[in-house]
């Protein structure tokens, strides 16, 4: 009997929530099979197992926060009985309100060949498991599509898989919206089609039963909005300036329909951010301290030689910032490379731990909400961070003494905010003239 424990996700995190098992007690795993799908405060990774056999016990409930090193999971070797140990480990939760997972649903992924089978459960967290499509559910002892009986070697069913109660019949999606508003599932009264609860249900029992008052909705801050919730109130300890420019952009629109006819784009989603990027990039090169941060252990402010560049993404879970390692050292195609893998993966949560750690500077675009401009708050331990606004046609004054008037251009405001204790005024402006200069006439970033 192997016992599988909640693994080190690295990047100091201590505890993780438990979003949802993809196996059920009696399935039969592989290693590298996706076990369970958990959240930590960086983002959903999915847990592949070390082991291979027959799941014998899910020791965690769904919905439940657990620390690393917890017992999760239990797993039966190939021919060994799959009954719960005597005397079984409790493990380390603190509980939800959500029901335990239903045991119907979950879908263990295909092995890998090139898995090489772990020695213990305990080790670094450092992927995600099996590929998305590559997993299939393999058939249980004595279901209806086995061609052949078992041998007599089999694995009896589990106790817990004969007399476990009969659980609330729900989604995954909706079992999420109850896990994340506090809805036990269990007291649930279902009205769709054969019993099953629907997110009208919990959305209708949050109603009552997560309010503390009359009009009142209680959500328990857990995973991503725990985290942003911590780190947003750490940045706010520190000084902090803004400062704003309205930039005409004209020539980066003109830009961006060029590169989005050339053949090496081709598939590429370019946008005004990606040359925004690249024009932060290159003005930090002028403006070093820009991307610095401060050694507290030292006392020493430290000029960052690579620009690890965070792009703030609203996710449904919350804020999450993403880095892209060394984007100084990126050329405008491979830039838009970067940020078109980095994005849809932050929208969906489940970025790597490793891209949420290391972060020295970072850029925001509240543009695509259609909000003029804002002042950003940096991430904690960075010294800056970049706000592009909306694009809008406006009036605007070109042109020189007697060539001197008025045409409709595109135009934009930027802004920057900065931690006062390691970027001036000076420097602040500096590099915000910089990448205006840049955006209103990408040639000259050959100057730079």
């Amino acid at each position: 009997m192997h016992e599988f424990k909640l693994p080190d996700p690295g990047e100091g995190l201590l505890e993780a929530d438990i979003v949802s098992w993809k196996v059920a007690v009696g399935d039969t795993v592989a290693v590298n099979d996706v076990l369970v799908e958990i959240e930590t405060a960086k983002s959903l990774v999915e847990l592949p197992s070390p082991f291979a056999g027959v799941v014998a016990e899910l020791l965690v409930a769904e919905g439940a926060t657990v620390e690393v090193g917890t017992p999760i999971i239990r797993i039966a070797d190939p021919g060994e009985s799959a009954e719960p140990l005597a005397e079984p480990v409790p493990p380390s939760v603190i509980p939800a309100n959500a029901g335990m997972p239903d045991a119907a649903r979950g879908i263990p992924g295909q092995a890998r060949d090139d898995v090489v089978e772990p020695t213990a459960s305990d080790a670094l967290l450092v992927g995600y498991g099996a590929k998305q499509g590559s997993v299939h559910r393999r058939a249980r002892k004595g279901s209806a599509d086995t061609t052949a009986p078992p041998p007599a070697a089999s694995v009896p069913a589990s106790p817990a898989s004969v007399e476990a109660p009969s659980l609330p019949r729900a989604k995954p999606p909706v079992r999420r919206v109850a896990r994340d508003l506090g809805i036990d599932l269990a007291t649930v009264t279902p009205t769709g089609q054969d019993g099953t609860i629907t997110a009208e249900d919990v959305l209708a029992a949050a109603g009552v039963a997560a309010s503390g008052a009359p009009g009142e909705r209680r959500i328990p801050l857990r995973g991503v909005r725990r985290e942003m919730f911590r780190t947003m109130t750490a940045s706010l300890s520190v000084p902090q300036a803004t400062a704003f420019l309205e930039v005409d952009v004209t020539a980066t629109m003109e830009l961006i329909e060029t590169l989005k006819r050339r053949r090496d784009f081709t598939g590429l989603r370019i946008s005004p951010l990606v040359v925004f990027a690249k024009a932060a990039c290159l003005a930090i090169e002028r403006v070093p301290e820009i991307n610095s941060s401060y050694d507290e252990r030292t006392d020493e402010v430290v000029l960052h030689e690579e620009v690890n560049l965070g792009i703030a993404a609203a996710t449904p879970r919350g804020l999450l910032v993403p880095n892209i390692k060394g984007a100084n050292r990126l050329n405008l195609l491979e830039l838009t490379r970067a940020m078109n893998d980095l994005v849809p993966l932050a929208k969906e949560g489940k970025v790597p731990p490793s891209s949420m750690a290391g972060g020295t500077f970072s850029i925001t675009n509240v543009g695509v909400f259609g909000v003029d401009g804002g002042t950003p708050i940096p991430n904690s331990g960075e010294a800056a961070i970049m706000c592009l606004g909306t694009i809008r046609r406006k009036p605007w004054v070109v042109g020189h003494g007697e060539t001197e008037r008025i045409e409709p251009r595109s135009v934009c405001t930027v802004t920057i905010t900065f931690d006062h204790r390691l970027v001036d005024g000076e420097m602040g402006s500096k590099f915000l003239a910089d990448v205006s200069t840049i955006m209103s006439d990408p040639a000259l970033a050959l100057l730079f």
